[in-house]
């Protein structure tokens, strides 16, 4: 058994699970998930805590025994606390705003660049148009939003500008020496 495929998940108030043939639905004070897990897992609901577990012991079911556990909890506390994900922006004349459910981004191209927001996601960015907070209740998708984002303008090596997560840090190389 995996140590961690065998826990129980226990259920905040508030957040109703239901699980019919191999589709789990959780719902929440924040929203509402949906995910297919493998039919060989059994995940089954009892006095408030969802037990998952397996019936055959191959070595790609054991693997995904505890990897979908971890996707449950991550959706329980999806629905319950919601998640967040904040990127900076550096550089000279480089901001962001929000435009109903796009970003606009200035990252130092010709042109702006609009970026349209996943359904579920929503962002804020701070008055100084630096900072862009994504909000949502589904981790993975905040996650590939936050990383296309990024995408659009990597962190440099040499000046430190472009989009980076909060409190990423950025080993800068040092450049020319110059003529002695």
């Amino acid at each position: 058994m995996s140590r961690i495929g065998k826990k129980p998940i226990s259920l905040p108030t508030g957040v109703d699970v239901r699980v019919t043939g191999n589709e789990i639905t959780i719902k929440g004070t924040k929203g509402e998930l949906k995910w297919y897990f493998p039919p060989e897992l059994v995940v089954s609901v009892v006095d408030r805590s969802v037990l998952v577990n397996r019936n055959v012991d191959t070595n790609q079911l054991k693997a995904l025994h505890g990897t979908a556990r971890g996707i449950i909890v991550n959706m329980v506390k999806g629905v319950s606390e919601g998640y967040e994900k904040v990127l900076e922006i550096t550089g000279i004349g480089y901001r962001a705003q929000v435009q109903g459910k796009k970003l606009i981004l200035s990252l130092g191209y010709s042109h702006p660049v609009e970026y349209a927001l996943a359904e579920g996601i929503t962002a804020q960015v701070d008055p100084k148009q630096t900072q862009i907070t994504l909000k949502g209740v589904d981790k993975q998708l905040i996650g590939q939003v936050a990383a296309n984002l990024r995408s659009l303008r990597l962190p440099d090596a040499y000046k430190g500008k472009g989009v980076r997560y909060l409190g990423e840090a950025i080993k800068l190389k040092a450049g020319k020496a110059g003529k002695k």
